[in-house]
């Protein structure tokens, strides 16, 4: 089995990622204006003491995590970590975000939680 085989089991194991660059389908929402950012690019803006941390949430049949952080006045960075570990990050609106938020409250299947990105 060579590396593209197992990156593509990864992805058939995992159940809700995706490859096209978008938020998973475990998700109770979707944004019209996310973009994928780099592990890098997401880690460091997560990690600046500009960025506020406005919550976090776990799903409760799996282990998928998302934490949602202000980075700028009109900026949001959300950090899914996978029932794996692997980090996403995004980059999205705030003002997109508002509406998907209420969805997250809104779905039983996702509870908040204290957990953060690291």
């Amino acid at each position: 089995m060579n590396a593209s085989d197992r990156r593509g089991m990864a992805t058939r194991d995992a159940g809700n990622e995706t490859d096209d660059g978008s938020l998973p389908h475990v998700l109770p929402f979707s944004l019209a204006h996310e973009t994928r950012l780099s592990w890098e690019l997401g880690s460091r803006t997560v990690e600046d003491d500009r960025a506020t941390h406005r919550g976090a949430w776990t799903h409760s049949r799996s282990q998928w995590t998302l934490s949602v952080y202000d980075a700028t006045s009109s900026t949001a960075v959300l950090c899914v970590r996978t029932p794996v570990g692997r980090e996403r990050f995004f980059g999205a609106p705030r003002m997109d975000l508002e509406p998907a938020l209420s969805a997250l409250e809104d779905a039983p299947e996702w509870q908040s939680t204290n957990e953060v990105c690291e």
